[in-house]
């Protein structure tokens, strides 16, 4: 039952629980008093989707660039990295996690210091994977996408830059909901689930790095000079299936480090969950936005999940 109502737990619930209304009022086309409406479509909104939205001229005050995606990923690197090395000390020289981290884990979990004494390989491999993905996007932020003149609002830049603190922070939150491993060595807790979660893991992101390429190649020529930044008809891959297969992408590697954990932890569920809205909603914003301006867009391809959503 603690495992319920922890902080943590709240929190993804919540934030899952808004995005499954935002894609509902979206997808249902239901609106919101005009005021409101206006405010709703700012927030949920981003990048080449905002393009034919009319928007009050004091909206535009709370853009901020698109091409400012690097620094959520650099923030991640930076934080998730020092997580790691607490974590890798914690282990390898046996010494305590830092008070004011243990303390902020309390608050999460409501757990005792003791639930962090020993952490799991699952823990350790979920930061590694974590730590590897945010270094992976920060790479192809900076040298692989080519971002148009797209803006993001300013509450989603700021939610940006602390999603990954706290999902650093979750990671370690999970520790004290899996069963004390009774100081069995750390590499004798290799389990077959940790072998599955990484190999879903690195065919998602590689599924990932392949449609972001596609998407940036359609922008370039064949020597990577950019030759415009209009956005055009995606082909080729998963974009045969779907309008947003690097969002797909995004799923399975959350789904990926939950099975790391052997599918054991409520509170990673309750994250996957929240991206599984997230990048739902964000699919089938770009999905319409497809279907609006290219006449010719296949008909068979759904948004998000092949042949569902």
């Amino acid at each position: 039952m603690l495992d319920l109502i922890a902080i943590v737990n709240v929190i993804w619930f919540l934030l899952a629980l808004c995005f499954i209304i935002a894609f509902c009022l979206h997808k249902f086309s239901l609106q919101l008093p005009d005021s409101l409406e206006h405010v709703f479509q700012d927030l949920i909104r981003y990048g080449k989707t905002k393009e034919h939205v009319k928007r009050p001229s004091w909206q535009l005050v709370f853009d901020v660039s698109k091409r400012c995606f690097y620094h959520f990923y650099a923030v991640s690197v930076m934080w998730n990295g020092l997580l790691l090395l607490f974590s890798v000390r914690s282990v390898v020289m046996n010494e305590p996690l830092p008070d004011w981290l243990i303390n902020a884990l309390w608050c999460l979990t409501g757990r005792p210091r003791a639930a962090w004494n020993e952490l799991h390989l699952s823990i350790l491999l979920l930061q590694v994977l974590l730590w590897v993905h945010s270094f992976r996007r920060l790479l192809e932020c900076l040298f692989v996408s080519v971002f148009s003149n797209g803006v993001i609002h300013v509450v989603q830049y700021a939610f940006g830059l602390g999603y990954y603190v706290l999902l650093g922070l979750t990671v370690l939150c999970i520790n004290a909901s899996l069963p004390q491993s009774g100081s069995l060595p750390l590499f004798n807790q290799l389990a077959w689930h940790h072998v599955i979660g990484t190999l879903l893991f690195i065919w998602a992101s590689l599924l990932q790095n392949r449609s972001l390429s596609l998407l940036a190649k359609m922008r370039t020529d064949s020597s990577g000079k950019v030759e415009t930044l209009a956005h055009k008809m995606p082909h080729g891959g998963w974009f045969e299936l779907v309008s947003c297969p690097h969002y797909l992408a995004e799923l399975l590697i959350y789904v990926a480090m939950s099975v790391c954990c052997g599918c054991s932890s409520l509170t990673w569920w309750l994250v996957v969950l929240y991206v599984l809205c997230n990048q739902a909603l964000a699919a089938q914003l770009c999905h319409d936005y497809y279907k609006s301006k290219f006449e010719t867009y296949p008909r068979q391809r759904k948004a998000f999940i092949p042949f569902v959503l």
